[in-house]
């Protein structure tokens, strides 16, 4: 039987993925030339790539061509939640196949910053463990929250968004609201109620829809894409022989 990998880090825990989809992979947050690594050497063993999480910001994430490769080479390519409903997004046209509410909305366009859903999180020893609240995640806690204005509504939404992704979390989120003279009703009505974790909600329709065996209808009625050895992917290439 073919493989699946699944890339996760910080949006669902390890053990949680294997329990949903056993017989899986499970590798951490997808990085710059993992995904071309994995082609050239064990391409025709995979059968699934799934990412949900990668690195952006200590590393460089993972290049669209290196998924187009394994789009060429036949390997099914999913994404959803994170980094995986980014690319998703980007690459539905070439086949790449996107999953949840976070993809939907980058491909339609209402969200359409990378940062949305970056969260900083403990390195892999401690399981890539977040420490504080994504976007969407925060999106999702002010639009749950009861009685809330629409004018407050978008006032806490550019509150989030002024703070860099690494200091988002509800409790800044409150502080924030406090010292901006929003009502402080309102604000007791979000500190109230926990952070939705759509990113999770997203990760685990993914793993579902793997574990059905599901496929995507129109993939058979598309072309076969053909990826050229740009100057970039032989440097690539060659980074990853000589590493």
């Amino acid at each position: 039987m073919k493989e699946t990998i699944v890339f996760v880090g910080p949006t669902l825990p390890a053990a949680e993925v294997r329990a949903r989809l056993p017989g899986a992979t499970v590798a951490g947050p997808v990085a710059v030339g993992e995904v071309l690594a994995l082609v050239r050497r064990r391409g025709r063993h995979l059968a699934r790539l799934a990412i949900v999480d990668g690195y952006f910001e200590g590393m460089a994430a993972v290049w669209h061509k290196e998924l187009l490769v394994a789009l060429a080479r036949g390997i099914a390519v999913y994404g959803a939640a994170s980094m995986g409903a980014l690319r998703a997004a980007e690459l539905a046209p070439y086949g790449m196949r996107g999953v949840g509410r976070i993809y939907r909305a980058f491909a339609a366009g209402r969200l359409v910053a990378d940062d949305e859903v970056a969260v900083a999180h403990l390195p892999a020893e401690y399981g890539y463990r977040p420490t504080g609240d994504a976007l969407v995640n925060l999106r999702e806690a002010i639009a749950a929250a009861p009685g809330l204005s629409a004018r407050t509504r978008a006032a806490l939404v550019e509150l989030a968004r002024a703070r860099f992704y690494r200091e988002r979390s509800l409790a800044r989120l409150v502080a924030d609201a406090r010292a901006a003279g929003l009502p402080a009703r309102s604000i007791a009505a979000l500190a109230a109620r926990p952070v939705p974790d759509r990113k999770a909600a997203d990760a685990r329709l993914l793993l579902s829809h793997l574990a059905r065996g599901a496929r995507d209808p129109g993939l058979a009625s598309r072309a076969a894409i053909a990826v050229p050895r740009t100057w970039a992917l032989r440097q690539l290439e060659a980074w990853l022989d000589d590493g």
